[in-house]
């Protein structure tokens, strides 16, 4: 099989690599604890390959920056072959769609057959956007969203139209762009730039919304891109868009407190719950210590 698709991606064959592919089930990941989240271009064949290696919580399938124009239809039929090929996979696999006036709204009808875990649409502008896309989009996918337009920007707290968006992500050289701010204002100590990070952040997690960090351009730099984990953890945030295996090692790592975190409070919450169907609503725990309504509600909310 492997064979096959490089010899029709070599001889630029999209009609025979859409032709290995059918319309399938998959079983959707609807993980929401992601924290790495590695960008894959899908006309980079090798990489594809190594999707059940990587270490990274979420697999971003990229159709949009750094594919090509001539290779974006070899790049979508790869998407779905690689989709199909995971009928059932532990790493949540979301397809960025390309612009929906260059190709975007084609991309998510055609990919609606494979049933990817969530579609992520790149310079999304209104929230009539929004739910022209969501009237299209499988009702089993989530929506994702990159906010990297002025216009998203200035619109952010109404594209939450829908439950089935659930997730942000920071664009944040695209945005600087459109706003016309030099993109080397991106430094930690910047004020702008802290602002943009914190307003990002509260205002998706206000809405229920997660919030991805921003692309670290600079992947060999890894002194640097650990930094600018250790700085927005400390801002309140647990996930963070990357695109090399050592970026996703360091944000596993710097993220792993997170997860302990969500594991204590599930506990927390299940402690709480048993000892109050026994009308207890206040006891010690030997590990967690004392846990009474406003230490189960703080977990509780942690949860939600």
């Amino acid at each position: 099989m492997l064979n096959k698709i490089l010899e029709a991606f070599k001889n630029r064959d999209v009609e025979t690599l859409d032709a290995m592919v059918e319309p399938t089930f998959r079983v959707l990941n609807t993980r929401d604890d992601f924290t790495s989240a590695l960008m894959l271009s899908c006309n980079k064949i090798k990489h594809l390959e190594k999707i059940d290696e990587l270490e990274a919580d979420c697999i971003i399938l990229n159709l949009e920056d750094g594919v090509s124009k001539e290779d974006k239809a070899l790049a979508l039929a790869l998407c779905a072959i690689y989709l199909v090929k995971h009928k059932e996979c532990s790493k949540k696999l979301v397809v960025r769609v390309n612009a929906l006036d260059e190709g975007g709204y084609d991309e998510i009808a055609y990919l609606n057959q494979f049933m990817p875990d969530a579609i992520r649409v790149s310079k999304i502008k209104t929230k009539k956007e929004v739910e022209n896309i969501l009237a299209l989009l499988d009702e089993d996918i989530e929506l994702h969203l990159s906010i990297e337009t002025s216009e998203a920007w200035h619109n952010l707290a109404t594209l939450r139209v829908s439950q089935r968006v659930t997730t942000f992500y920071l664009g944040i050289l695209d945005l600087l762009a459109d706003i016309k701010l030099p993109q080397n204002l991106v430094k930690i100590d910047n004020p702008t730039i802290n602002y943009i990070l914190t307003h990002f952040l509260v205002s998706s997690r206000a809405m229920g919304v997660k919030a991805v960090s921003f692309v670290y351009q600079e992947y060999e730099k890894l002194d640097e891109f650990s930094q600018w984990i250790e700085f927005e953890k400390s801002l309140g945030y647990d996930a963070k868009v990357c695109i090399s295996p050592a970026q996703v090692a360091l944000v596993n790592e710097a993220f792993a407190h997170g997860k302990i975190e969500i594991n204590r409070a599930k506990e927390i919450v299940k402690l709480f719950e048993i000892q109050r169907d026994k009308g207890i609503t206040g006891f010690t725990h030997p590990e967690y210590g004392f846990i009474d309504e406003p230490i189960y509600k703080g977990a509780l909310a942690l949860l939600m």
